[in-house]
């Protein structure tokens, strides 16, 4: 017979009493440390949520400046912390500044945000290089889209080129967004439009092959 079943129930009563008093202190202080954590934690969660509703009524608050033409817009869009909600905000205020004539403006708003996020980095960047062909910097344009992958960059990568003068390049660069673009993309027209432009036509354009 095990010697724990010749023990009464004082003697077992004495043991967990005695090994309570080992042991109770650093067991409580387990509890203790780990409702801590799942407290903690719990103020973590709140506490970001907080900060992210706090982030986006900032955000809508600056974009009803933009959209009223408030003489501090651009100002509340810097004080925006950086990230998506900037870029947004910068976006928007870029297209304001471009309806009221100051692209060289609108430029510079959208430089101020290009590294905000990877989110939004390739629409700020396209956005701005077509701003810099508008105000005549095509060279500007084509160094920042020059190793930008997709049908967009490549048609930018054609504007800035027909604006310095380049057909040839340009030619093949509309020429390859189209090949990277779907038959039913609203965009192909108008980049079909641009290549026939510059000396090049479209695939489907194109003449059969006489047997």
């Amino acid at each position: 017979m095990a010697i724990d079943d010749l023990l009464d129930e004082h003697e077992q009563g004495e043991r967990v009493r005695a090994w309570l008093r080992q042991n109770g202190a650093g067991l409580v202080g387990g509890i203790a440390l780990g409702l801590a954590a799942i407290g903690g934690w719990k103020w973590w969660q709140g506490h970001q949520q907080q900060q992210e509703l706090l982030a986006a009524d900032r955000f809508h608050a600056v974009v009803t400046a933009i959209e009223s033409g408030a003489g501090d817009a651009q100002a509340q869009v810097g004080e925006l912390d950086p990230g998506l909600y900037r870029q947004l905000a910068s976006l928007e205020l870029a297209a304001a500044q471009v309806d009221g004539g100051d692209i060289e403006a609108a430029i510079a708003t959208l430089r101020a945000t290009r590294g905000d996020t990877a989110l939004l980095g390739d629409v700020v960047e396209r956005r701005l290089a077509r701003l810099l062909i508008e105000a005549g910097k095509p060279a500007e344009a084509l160094e920042l889209v020059s190793g930008a992958p997709g049908a967009a960059a490549l048609e930018i990568r054609g504007d800035a080129r027909y604006a310095m003068g380049e057909t040839a390049p340009a030619r093949e660069a509309y020429a390859a967004a189209l090949e990277g673009l779907d038959a039913a993309s609203p965009r192909r027209g108008i980049i079909e439009l641009k290549l026939t432009q510059v000396g090049g036509v479209p695939a489907a354009a194109e003449p059969e092959a006489s047997s």
